[in-house]
């Protein structure tokens, strides 16, 4: 498995651990019960969410990018 692979196999997971903490945290409001961790709870994995999101994101564009930088050296049948 090659690095892009696993950030995008880890964003998959941590969508379904957001998921899940966002549930609980509607859970104890309805109870009444809210704590403060509970409502961090859900933001630990929506920060890793945003990283991993912003990585997947701005990947097609640096791979472009470094592929013009390498300019037609490498490709076959170009003079």
């Amino acid at each position: 498995m090659n690095w892009n692979q696993f950030i995008r196999q880890t964003h998959r997971w941590l969508s379904i651990i957001f998921t899940v903490a966002v549930i609980i945290n509607i859970v104890a409001l309805m109870r009444q019960s809210q704590a403060f961790w509970i409502g961090l709870l859900a933001l630990v994995p929506l920060i890793l969410m945003l990283v991993s999101g912003l990585y997947l994101f701005f990947l097609p564009y640096v791979a472009r990018w470094r592929a013009a930088g390498r300019g037609d050296r490498g490709k076959p049948g170009r003079a």
